[in-house]
């Protein structure tokens, strides 16, 4: 019997389509069925029966199956089968029946969201794991606020800081001093990270199931301070076992993430999905197909776009990378290729009640933060000679300053395009822009407080989901969230040289050093935002809450 190895996830939604990804041990077909019965009475009653074959990738086999011909507001209790064979859900759940989930143009949009996972974590050292608290609340209460969408902003998988369970499935295939050491190798050792961090859990398994999961990539998905600089890729270009490991961890992120962020018409219009669903037809195998689009999406990211944006309502949710896509040469550097800024650019517009810019990296961090990263990119830049900037290059690979602040004209790019649209110079101006990020390992909400417009523009960070902060980090990033810390490190990027930033905000509420989970409710033309906690394995905690506007 064929059986899954992974998902169902639910993956893209709109208002009457979803799309349903699953990961299968033989090439099949998977199809997706409801008996026609809708929890809302919204879907008109045709149920749902679509189904999809299997592609297959370095002997893995997976399908994405696409669903249309819903209602807004519907929620569709559903079922898999492979090959006629019904696998989900399984007859002994504990959960509740999983559902397809579609958009409510006309009501509220609530986005919940969070990044850094560290999963499985059997001995406890990461703490409780918000993902799971979170989906046990929703299994057992039935007047919990559910979210629309789950959006992962970076760090679903570590492939650089293995668990135990990894270390000893790496140890079956390779020797200990075999290079990478302590580190995934290649695209069947990510296989495993996803199953570890998606299947291991009962409760995140069927909350993925039946949540809509949005995903983008941050530097653990591939390597600590990935893509950090022009000096970091020659570094890792010169290793003998990076390009197994960089196809593997792009052509997996393509397989296990991208693919289920887009909409199917997306999805069609993609060549490397056509080439490699064709390549596997009668049983062939789209491995090759797919390192080499990995390593061309790698050494030149023009290629490729990983950035998605999607409307719901009077939402508009842009979701950036900050990660594949930089432009890193000799003489040029960038948060975003040219061709990805472009795209940028075109989003960014008036015309919607509230836009969301979704990236993995805070724009806006603490001050002190954002002048010591514009200081130190002036610096290994060569403001101050050679010699000096060799020593900023090691400085910033040391403290992982390679943020939006150490990208300075990319920030002002992007500060240029969200004050346009603030003052109605793209259309009609939003009642909220707000930046939703992780990455750092604690949560706040910043404000603009200048230049003035009629636009409440925030950054909201919420991080991590599962991988806390301690000691001399925790410590040096609370001193840099006080309020007079700014002052010296400004001083320090005048001195390189550096303009005063082209925005002004400050921290309002938090920072929170817990693991947490951020939901945004976006109602209206108002916008709240809350944080929560685990206190146990089916309980959270409210740890802070502010109206946005």
């Amino acid at each position: 019997m064929t059986a899954l190895v992974l998902g169902p996830l639910l993956r893209h939604v709109s208002d009457r389509t979803a799309t349903v990804w699953v990961e299968t041990d033989r090439p099949c077909e998977v199809r997706v069925t409801s008996d026609g019965h809708d929890v809302h009475g919204t879907d008109g009653g045709h149920g749902v029966d679509a189904a999809a074959r299997t592609f297959t990738a370095h002997g893995h086999h997976y399908a994405l199956v696409e669903i249309g011909g819903l209602e807004p507001g519907a929620r569709v209790p559903y079922a898999v089968e492979l090959d006629g064979e019904r696998v989900w859900p399984e007859p002994d759940s504990p959960f509740p029946a999983p559902l397809i989930r579609t958009m409510d143009a006309a009501g509220a949009v609530r986005i919940s969201f969070g990044s850094c996972r560290r999963s499985p974590d059997r001995a406890g050292r990461h703490g409780l794991d918000t993902l799971t608290a979170f989906a046990n609340r929703l299994a057992g209460d039935a007047g919990a606020s559910w979210p629309d969408v789950l959006l992962m902003v970076g760090d679903q998988i570590y492939a650089d800081e293995l668990g135990d369970e990894m270390r000893a499935y790496i140890a079956g295939r390779r020797a200990p001093d075999v290079e990478p050491k302590d580190e995934v190798a290649d695209f069947e050792e990510y296989t495993q990270l996803y199953k570890l961090a998606w299947h291991e859990d009962p409760a995140v398994r069927w909350l993925l199931s039946t949540v809509p999961v949005f995903t983008v990539f941050d530097d653990h998905d591939i390597r600590d301070d990935w893509n950090t600089s022009y000096a970091w890729r020659r570094e890792m270009w010169s290793k003998p076992w990076w390009r197994a490991r960089i196809t593997g961890g792009i052509g997996s992120y393509w397989i296990y993430q991208h693919l289920g962020n887009l909409s199917a018409e997306e999805r069609a219009a993609d060549p490397v999905y056509e080439a490699v669903r064709a390549a596997s037809a009668g049983g062939g195998d789209a491995g090759k197909i797919l390192d080499e689009f990995a390593e061309r999406a790698d050494k030149e990211p023009a290629t490729m776009r990983w950035s998605y944006a999607h409307d719901w309502g009077g939402t508009r949710l842009i979701v950036v990378d900050s990660r594949c896509s930089r432009l890193l040469t000799a003489d040029r550097r960038g948060m975003l290729d040219d061709e990805e800024f472009r795209w940028l650019d075109g989003q960014c517009q008036g015309g919607m009640k509230h836009l969301l810019i979704a990236s993995s990296l805070p724009y806006l961090l603490p001050r002190a933060i954002h002048h010591a990263e514009t200081w130190n990119e002036a610096m290994a830049g060569g403001v101050w000679g050679r010699r000096t900037g060799a020593l900023g290059e090691k400085l910033r690979q040391a403290a992982d300053l390679e943020h939006w602040a150490a990208f300075d004209s990319s920030f002002r790019a992007v500060a240029e395009d969200v004050v346009a649209v603030a003052r109605g110079e793209r259309g009609e101006a939003p009642a909220s822009i707000s930046f939703l990020s992780g990455d750092i390992h604690y949560s706040y909400l910043a404000r603009v407080t200048a230049p003035d417009t009629d636009t409440t523009i925030t950054q909201v960070v919420c991080s991590p989901l599962r991988n806390p902060l301690v000691g001399k980090f925790r410590l040096a990033n609370k001193i840099a969230c006080m309020r007079g810390m700014p002052g010296p490190f400004r001083m320090l990027a005048r001195l390189a040289k550096v303009a005063p930033p082209p925005l002004k905000w400050r921290i309002t509420d938090g920072p929170w050093f817990d693991n947490a989970i951020a939901t945004v409710e976006l109602a209206g033309r108002e916008c709240d935002v809350r944080w929560e906690s685990p206190r146990s394995a089916t309980a959270l905690e409210q740890i802070g809450a502010a109206r946005v506007c």
